[in-house]
C-alpha cells in the first residue's frame, strides 16, 4: 500500500510570503531589489501563478531574515503530523 502525503498547503505560503513583505512594508520592487528576485516572479508567488524553487525561497528566507520553517512551514498547515515509526 503506498501511502501519498497531503497536499502543501500552498495558500498559507503565499499568505506568509504577503504578511512577511507587509509586516516590513516593502512593495514588490523593494522586495525585488533585496532579494535579487524578478518583481514578476514575487508577484507570480504571492498571487498563487507559481511555487517558485527552492532557490527563490532560499532566497526570501534570507532576504527576510527569517528560519525557514517560519516561511515553508506555513506548506504544512492543516496537516496531521506523521505517526512516529515503529521502535
Amino acid at each position: 500500500m503506498t501511502i501519498f502525503p497531503p497536499e502543501p498547503n500552498l495558500t498559507a505560503l503565499r499568505v506568509q510570503l504577503a504578511r512577511l513583505r507587509d509586516e516590513r512594508g516593502w512593495t514588490f520592487d523593494e522586495l525585488a531589489e533585496r532579494s535579487g528576485l524578478s518583481r514578476r516572479t514575487l508577484i507570480d508567488l504571492e498571487h498563487g501563478r507559481t511555487t517558485g524553487s527552492v532557490t527563490t525561497w532560499h532566497a526570501l528566507v534570507h532576504t527576510f531574515n527569517v528560519p525557514i520553517d517560519r516561511l515553508l512551514g506555513t506548506l504544512c498547515d492543516g496537516h496531521t503530523p506523521p505517526a512516529e515509526p515503529p521502535a
